[in-house]
């Protein structure tokens, strides 16, 4: 039962993140896919994945352990630092920083996670910034490399 109610605040959260979304638009077009792109990708991908948890829930349906609580709570805290540090750090660091606990709380050692978040945040920031042409915040990577 548990899993239906979480499917369903899924696709209620994907409604409102998809109806904010539409709103956004840039004062001037600055990137090929606009700004809304990406908020309704993920509206998309949450609304999917919540309709897969209320049509198909998992076996069992006995609840959350404190396990799996615990592992909701360092992601769910580790995007809220994200969020905070992404402006200021940029997109590289704060993916990286932010993959480290997320990646301890799935079992990998500190080692794993740093190098796993250090190649998801300079990859995706390529992929982003240089290939689809989306402008990112370098933050303290443009410092260190002498401005952009």
């Amino acid at each position: 039962m548990s899993d239906r109610i979480l499917g369903a605040v899924c696709v209620a959260a994907a409604a409102g993140m998809a109806w904010t979304a539409q709103g956004y638009a840039a004062a001037i077009s600055y990137e090929p896919v606009g700004p809304r792109a990406f908020p309704l990708l993920l509206a998309g991908l949450l609304a999917l994945t919540g309709l897969w948890l209320v049509v198909k829930p998992a076996p069992g349906g006995e609840g959350l352990k404190l396990a799996q609580v615990k592992l909701i709570g360092i992601g769910a805290l580790a995007l809220v630092i994200y969020a905070l540090l992404f402006e200021t750090l940029g997109f590289p660091v704060a993916t990286a920083a932010m993959a480290v606990p997320v990646g301890m709380a799935f079992g990998g050692s500190w080692k794993q996670s740093l190098a796993g978040g250090a190649a998801l945040g300079v990859a995706l920031f390529l992929l982003f910034d240089k290939l689809l042409d989306v402008v990112l915040p370098s933050g303290v990577l443009a410092f260190l490399l002498g401005g952009r």
